[in-house]
């Protein structure tokens, strides 16, 4: 197997487990059970490997990153926001 189709693979399902939660979260404006430093850490872990893919120019690593920043950092201001 290539390793890119291994890796963008892995990148569209880590990146698609997000959807649901900040669904979720846009709908019902609840994110009681969500911890805003474990987003806030990971938000920023995220931002670091999309920084990351663009220095190596891994597209599949760009795409996936900056996907997933949008959808943690909406979650992440829904929760600052509601609590």
């Amino acid at each position: 197997m290539n390793p890119h189709w291994l890796g963008s693979v892995a990148a569209t399902l880590t990146t698609v487990s997000f959807v649901p939660q900040a669904l979720r979260a846009i709908r019902t404006r609840d994110t009681r059970g969500i911890s805003a430093w474990m987003y806030g850490l990971f938000t920023l872990g995220i931002a670091c490997w999309l920084g990351y893919g663009v220095l190596l120019d891994s597209w599949p690593m760009i795409i996936s990153n900056t996907v997933t920043f949008a959808l943690a950092a909406t979650i992440l201001a829904l929760k600052l926001r509601y609590g």
